[in-house]
């Protein structure tokens, strides 16, 4: 049984499915998709088809990967089912956005039919959709800001590790070691480190100041040390190391 459902951010139909499987007097229904528009219909389907008998019908939504105001109609189809039977009725299972939403829709997340629909549901899930999709766009645009970031400080890193491979005859895994190293013995950005590094090499620049100096020593000893590598290769003083190697 499936319905056909838009996913929000690819475009592409992504159907729901609901398996079904009886134990004794209990249902079993696994949802599988997006519970949007539609998926109440499904689930409907997937109940009118339970045998006689049935006792018990648990929903688990487990395998659900999202939900919008339309797809809650869902619970109360299912509530529903249990209120004309008169069985227990049990929606379990939620994770990630479908757990989100109920969370800021007033709904327990562990089983939203546990209890009654608090009152203004529907509004109350258009606003929790809303507030779900408003976190995600901060998330991505946070994620956007970072790779912008990364990509503006990609090139001097990598002058950075060019300098200190020259300087010491380190490998680009050993030099990006002494950076990464050197930023958090002296709780600098990565950035700054590297951009320090460079400027020293340049014929007219300036050592590094004297922290970041002794942090890119004891780096530079600790890698070389790590490496096995002679001494005089990798413990010079990265200042002079690297102004020798640009000049």
């Amino acid at each position: 049984m499936t319905t056909a459902a838009r996913a929000p951010r690819s475009g592409r139909a992504v159907p729901l499915t609901v398996g079904v499987r009886v134990e004794g007097g209990r249902a079993l229904l696994g949802a599988r998709g997006e519970l949007v528009h539609g998926g109440a219909d499904t689930l409907a389907e997937a109940l009118a088809a339970l045998p006689p008998g049935i006792d018990r019908v648990e929903l688990d939504a487990g395998e659900v990967v999202f939900l919008d105001t339309a797809g809650l109609t869902a619970l109360d189809t299912l509530r529903e089912y249990g209120r004309r039977r008169n069985v227990p009725v049990a929606a379990t299972g939620w994770r990630g956005q479908p757990r989100r939403v109920l969370e800021l829709t007033g709904l327990d997340p562990v089983d939203p039919l546990g209890g009654a629909p608090p009152a203004g549901l529907r509004d109350r899930a258009a606003s929790a959709v809303a507030r779900e999709r408003a976190e995600q766009l901060d998330v991505l645009r946070l994620e956007i800001a970072q790779l912008r970031h990364a990509i503006d400080s990609r090139p001097v890193i990598d002058q950075a590790r060019g300098v200190l491979m020259a300087a010491h005859a380190c490998t680009p895994e050993q030099a990006w070691d002494i950076l990464r190293e050197a930023s958090q013995r002296t709780n600098t950005k990565l950035r700054q480190v590297a951009a320090a590094v460079t400027a020293s090499a340049a014929p007219d620049g300036t050592p590094p100041p004297e922290p970041l100096r002794s942090a890119l020593a004891a780096a530079v000893r600790r890698v070389s040390t790590a490496a096995h590598a002679p001494r005089e290769s990798c413990g010079r003083s990265p200042a002079r190391a690297v102004r020798r190697a640009a000049g």
